[in-house]
């Protein structure tokens, strides 16, 4: 290098703006295998990785769209279920409302029975303790009327037919008088 650069000084100096042939060849040649492993190796693998990405990216835009579609397809179905099952709790309320209504019902009619039932016992009751009262009281008071009338009279009533007798009229016409007011 130092020869040509002495042998380049003995001639005129070289302009620094226009370069030497010999660096444009050099440079060509070397741009020339430059572009070729570029071409030959470097592009064909980046449009490879590119379109891999491109695949990629429209591969994941198509799962997403089928995703989507999936998700609405499920929010669909679980709107309709959703629907459904509302739909069939009130049937089922309305069915226990029936239900209970109908219970109500037969509960109400099975105390009205019993109740009736009760009272009619009661009645019946009553009705017993009642005439066993009056024949109580109608032997007490005839009893009470043959003393006091064996008293009044100043003789013995003792006879048992007669008394009878005398009670019975005595309590027909206390019966008849109670009736007339």
């Amino acid at each position: 290098m130092l020869t040509y650069l002495a042998a380049e000084g003995a001639k005129e100096p070289h302009n620094p703006i226009i370069p030497v042939w010999e660096e444009i060849v050099v440079g060509s040649v070397a741009f020339a295998v430059l572009c070729f492993v570029l071409i030959k190796f470097v592009f064909p693998q980046m449009e490879k990785t590119f379109q891999a990405r491109v695949d990629a990216i429209e591969g994941g835009i198509k799962r997403a769209e089928a995703a989507q579609a999936e998700a609405n397809q499920l929010l669909e179905q679980y709107k309709t279920q959703l629907a459904e099952a509302r739909t069939e709790a009130a049937r089922i309320r309305d069915e226990a409302r029936a239900d209970a209504e109908g219970i109500r019902q037969d509960v109400l009619a099975k105390a009205r029975e019993e109740s009736d039932r009760i009272i009619a016992a009661g009645n019946e009751q009553l009705s017993a303790q009642r005439e066993s009262i009056v024949r109580e009281l109608r032997s007490e008071v005839g009893t009470l009327a043959v003393d006091l009338a064996s008293k009044i009279v100043g003789e013995a009533l003792a006879d048992e037919a007669r008394t009878r007798g005398t009670v019975e009229r005595f309590i027909a016409d206390l019966d008849t008088t109670a009736g007339r007011r």
